[in-house]
C-alpha cells in the first residue's frame, strides 16, 4: 500500500551508534505532507480565507444583521447603500445585507448537501463498476454515459419541473447531474488500482472482496474525490443559483443569491446594488472553493511535489 513514505535518516560517522540497534526511520504521513504543501500555495490559503468569511457570516448572521431578512418596508424600497443599510434595499425595502448574510447559510447548504449525495452514490457505484467489471461496468458505464449526454443545467431544469420548483427539489436536482462526475472518476481510479500487487496478494490470502474495497481500494482513492468534493462545491452553488434565477429554486422570500439576482435584474440600472452584491458573493464563494480544489490537487499529486 502507498500509505506510508518513509526517509531515511542518516547517522554521521563520527557518532558510535549501539549495534544492536537499526537505522531510526522516521514515518511521515501522506496526508500530512499534503497539507503542509497546501498551506504553502498562496491562492489556496486566499480561497480557504475566503470560504472561512463566509461560514463565518454563515453563523453569526442573526447577529450581524440588525434587520429580519424577509422584513419588508415599502418606504424605504431602492435605497442606496448608507450606514443604516450597508448594502442598500430591494424593491421591497428588505435589508440586502441581511438577506446575503442569511443566504450565505443556504449557499453553503446547497453546497454541503449537494456534494454528499453525489459524492455518496456517484463513488459507491464507480467502485463497483471499476472493481467488479464486466456487465456491472458496462450498465453502470452507459447510465453514467447518458446522464452526461445532456448539458447539466438542462438535466437539472428537466428534474426540477418534473418534481416541482423548490429549494429541496434543487439539491435533489444537483446532487444527481453531479454522480456520473463522481462515478467516472472513481471508476478509472479503481480500474488502476485492482491490478496492483497489495490487491493481487490481499486476494491470494483469502481476502473478501468487501474487505478489500474498504481497507484497501477506497482509502487510495481519496486524493481524487477530495479534490473534486471540493470543485464540486463551487460548482453545486453556481447551479444552485442558476436554477433559483430561472425561478426553479428557493422561492420567495427565502434569500437565496441566485434568487435575489432574478428578483433584481429589472433594477440593474436604477438599482445597480440590487444585483451587484449577490453577484459578487456568488463569484467570491465559487472562487474560494476552486482556489481550495486546486491547491489541494497541486498537493495530493506526487508530481507536483518538489
Amino acid at each position: 500500500m502507498e500509505h506510508i513514505r518513509t526517509e531515511q535518516v542518516n547517522i554521521p560517522p563520527n557518532s558510535n551508534p549501539n549495534p544492536n540497534q537499526e537505522e531510526s526511520v522516521k514515518a511521515i504521513s501522506p496526508w500530512r505532507d499534503a497539507m503542509r504543501q497546501l498551506f504553502k500555495n498562496k491562492s489556496a490559503v486566499i480561497g480557504m480565507i475566503i470560504i472561512l468569511f463566509f461560514i463565518i457570516i454563515a453563523l453569526i448572521a442573526p447577529l450581524i444583521s440588525g434587520y429580519a431578512f424577509d422584513e419588508t418596508n415599502p418606504q424605504n424600497r431602492l435605497q442606496s447603500p448608507s450606514a443604516e443599510h450597508w448594502f442598500g434595499t430591494d424593491d421591497l425595502g428588505r435589508d440586502i445585507f441581511s438577506r446575503i448574510a442569511h443566504g450565505a447559510r443556504i449557499s453553503l447548504w446547497v453546497g454541503f448537501f449537494a456534494v454528499s449525495g453525489a459524492l455518496v452514490v456517484g463513488t459507491t457505484l464507480g467502485i463497483v463498476a471499476g472493481y467488479y467489471g464486466r456487465w456491472i461496468d458496462m450498465l453502470i458505464s452507459r447510465i453514467f454515459d447518458i446522464m452526461l449526454a445532456f448539458p447539466s443545467i438542462l438535466l437539472a431544469i428537466a428534474i426540477v419541473a418534473i418534481l416541482g420548483p423548490s429549494l429541496q427539489n434543487a439539491l435533489i436536482a444537483i446532487a444527481i447531474i453531479n454522480v456520473p462526475i463522481f462515478g467516472r472518476l472513481v471508476r478509472s481510479k479503481v480500474i488502476s488500482l485492482r491490478e496492483e500487487e497489495y490487491i493481487m496478494a490481499a486476494k491470494a490470502q483469502g481476502m473478501k472482496n468487501g474487505r478489500i474495497l474498504i481497507h484497501h481500494i477506497l482509502p487510495n482513492s481519496l486524493a481524487p474525490i477530495i479534490v473534486q468534493a471540493t470543485l464540486g462545491f463551487g460548482t453545486a452553488i453556481l447551479e444552485a443559483a442558476a436554477l433559483g434565477f430561472l425561478g426553479l429554486g428557493a422561492q420567495a422570500p427565502t434569500p437565496e443569491w441566485g434568487k435575489m439576482l432574478s428578483d433584481s435584474r429589472q433594477f440593474i440600472q436604477t438599482a445597480p446594488w440590487t444585483v451587484l452584491f449577490p453577484g459578487f458573493s456568488i463569484m467570491l464563494v465559487v472562487l474560494g472553493f476552486n482556489m481550495i480544489g486546486d491547491g489541494l490537487r497541486d498537493a495530493l499529486d506526487p508530481k507536483m511535489k518538489n
